[in-house]
């Protein structure tokens, strides 16, 4: 009696313990599943903020460095990560030293960035967009018959000048253009500031520290700092590196065919 007694015991042991060794590995696979995923997001969203994003351009105020249709990576990096949802930037350096692992935008860059308010466009007042730095910090910077000028110097005009402008662009008058008066500066060897800016003549204005002039390749197509005023250091979000895919935007959906897709373009480095 206690030789069966003692067998029934051990079998119903037995049975529980291959109960619980069945139950154990598909829990446990489950939340190593799950960790796995969520160790993949926070590298995805990590990747994302800091090091590099894509990003499509929707308009030709680029035009003909970057087209409506191309997708970029940016490389976020290389002008310093932000704090993901503050824009703050993340100062890295070196401790006990002066070096950095980051840079601010040079003259001629092209720069992806939040645009400061515009008031014209409620419905979206700060839009993520691109475009040329011209102007840097302690420039004098003024444009006169369509040239700019940056300190005295004329620019290169290699970016999109070559189109004639359209009637009456060169004279037209903004009211968004009003806030330039706040910069203006008098009685230097640039010449006088117009009473009214104009597209093609305004200034000179001095930028103030940490802030930038943006402005689009496309002149005569392009709303930019001469709109809605000197870009901040802080909107800074990183700079173009190459075209990963382009599309004609002709073809109205973005979903073309294999004869849509511009391949000369694939691949391009935006400089």
């Amino acid at each position: 009696m206690a030789s069966r007694k003692r067998s029934t015991g051990s079998g119903k042991s037995k049975g529980s313990v291959a109960q619980a060794r069945g139950k154990a590995p598909s829990s446990g696979r489950a939340w190593e599943s799950f960790k796995s995923l969520i160790a993949l997001l926070a590298i995805f969203l990590a990747i994302r903020a800091f090091v590099i994003e894509a990003y499509r351009i929707p308009s030709g105020s680029m035009v003909p460095s970057l087209l409506v249709g191309d997708w970029l990576f940016v490389n976020k990096f290389i002008y310093g990560p932000t704090i993901p949802f503050t824009g703050k930037p993340i100062r890295l350096r070196i401790p006990g030293t002066a070096i950095r692992f980051y840079r601010d935008p040079h003259r001629g860059d092209i720069v992806v960035f939040e645009s400061p308010p515009q008031s014209d466009q409620p419905e979206d007042p700060t839009p993520t967009l691109v475009k040329r730095t011209i102007g840097l910090p302690g420039d004098t910077i003024y444009m006169r018959q369509g040239l700019v000028y940056v300190n005295g110097i004329a620019q290169r005009q290699g970016y999109g000048a070559h189109e004639p402008a359209p009637e009456g662009a060169a004279t037209e008058y903004s009211p968004l253009f009003d806030w330039q008066h706040r910069f203006e500066v008098k009685g230097t060897r640039f010449g006088p500031p117009p009473a009214r800016p104009v597209h093609d003549d305004w200034g000179p204005l001095v930028i103030p520290p940490a802030h930038y002039m943006m402005l689009g390749d496309n002149r005569y197509n392009s709303k930019d700092s001469r709109y809605w005023g000197f870009v901040p250091r802080v909107n800074v979000r990183g700079r173009p590196i190459f075209v990963y895919y382009s599309y004609d935007p002709e073809c109205g959906s973005g979903v073309c065919p294999l004869t849509d897709i511009r391949w000369s373009r694939l691949g391009h480095l935006i400089r």
